[in-house]
């Protein structure tokens, strides 16, 4: 089936610029699933997301095309099902392998909007032709935080006060390499670009904006555990490998396995569970990784209202593929 998202996004097409070339501000979140207050699911505290909803049109059926990053986004940010862009993995550029085929921002670029790519749009490397599809889609080359390069690096504390490479890693930012991390990186650069773009108010933006969380691994400032104290979390209530699925749909996470917190628990492969108590810490770090993506997306919305680019921006919050 089409994806909703493609149609929401044709329409966004011609209201911007049928309607006085409104600006766009795309926020696209990695690996979320629609587990929000909005969506009605309350241990999760998201009250940017919420209130952007609110205010906003909600899509309550939607589907991936499929269910990893790079034919995902491929096919979002084209149009196009990945039978046609011929992307089903994250190495294969659609432009040498399906067509030359125009993209969301590259059509706001060529009717007369100044395109920025922030964090993580399309899929980086060779899924975007190692550019990120520039300087076709967009203005000015794209930037990526400098520390999405620690994201297979050992700075997870443990209780031995060593560091490790884990999945599961709450920390303090002041400890981390550059004291930042990728998504508070890309926040301040999003707004930097609002602050230089509200001075030219005859020129139409198309803003994109990619935060790296809830994306694996689960590291984000160790406070937002605060909001979900281990008590209250519990475990899936379907963990189970379903007895006719077949194999090939089921993942047997082998990048968890990379992770040296996963390693020391000594799962069987290729389907064996973690075990309850770690299933536990892994839905408290995604939940506590979503609250810190969800203030990330709040600044952004401040960011409009202080550049008083709130009423001629359209806004579009989605995630890649849950």
């Amino acid at each position: 089936m089409m994806n909703i998202w493609h149609g929401l996004l044709f329409l966004l097409v011609l209201l911007t610029i049928s309607e006085g070339k409104l600006n766009v501000l795309l926020i696209v979140a990695d690996d979320l699933r629609p587990s929000l207050g909005c969506y009605g699911y309350e241990p999760l505290i998201t009250p940017n997301i919420d209130l952007l909803a609110s205010q906003s049109v909600v899509f309550n059926r939607t589907y991936a095309q499929q269910a990893i990053c790079g034919p995902s986004r491929a096919s979002f940010l084209t149009s196009r099902r990945p039978n046609t862009t011929h992307v089903y993995d994250q190495h294969t550029y659609w432009r040498k392998r399906g067509g030359n085929f125009t993209t969301l921002p590259q059509h706001f670029k060529n009717n007369g909007y100044v395109t920025f790519s922030v964090g993580k749009i399309f899929h980086p490397g060779a899924a975007s032709g190692k550019t990120d599809d520039y300087p076709y889609s967009w203005s000015v080359p794209p930037y990526h935080p400098s520390t999405q390069q620690y994201k297979m690096a050992k700075v997870c504390p443990g209780p031995d006060g060593k560091l490790y490479m884990n999945i599961v890693c709450p920390v303090d930012v002041i400890a981390m390499p550059e004291k930042t991390l990728p998504d508070l990186q890309s926040t301040q650069h999003a707004l930097q670009i609002m602050q230089n773009v509200s001075r030219f108010p005859e020129q139409p933006f198309f803003l994109a904006v990619g935060y790296h969380k809830p994306h694996i691994p689960l590291k984000y400032p160790r406070e937002y555990l605060n909001l979900y104290p281990l008590d209250k979390i519990h475990l899936a209530p379907d963990p189970s490998l379903p007895p006719k699925l077949p194999l090939v749909a089921w993942n047997p996470w082998a990048d968890l396995r990379e992770r040296d917190d996963v390693k020391m628990l000594n799962v069987s492969f290729p389907y064996g569970p973690l075990p309850k108590h770690y299933q536990l810490l892994v839905r408290q770090s995604y939940y506590a990784a979503t609250s810190y993506m969800d203030d990330q997306v709040g600044q952004l919305l401040k960011g409009l209202d202080q550049h008083n680019l709130s009423s001629t921006t359209v806004i579009v919050f989605m995630g890649d593929h849950g």
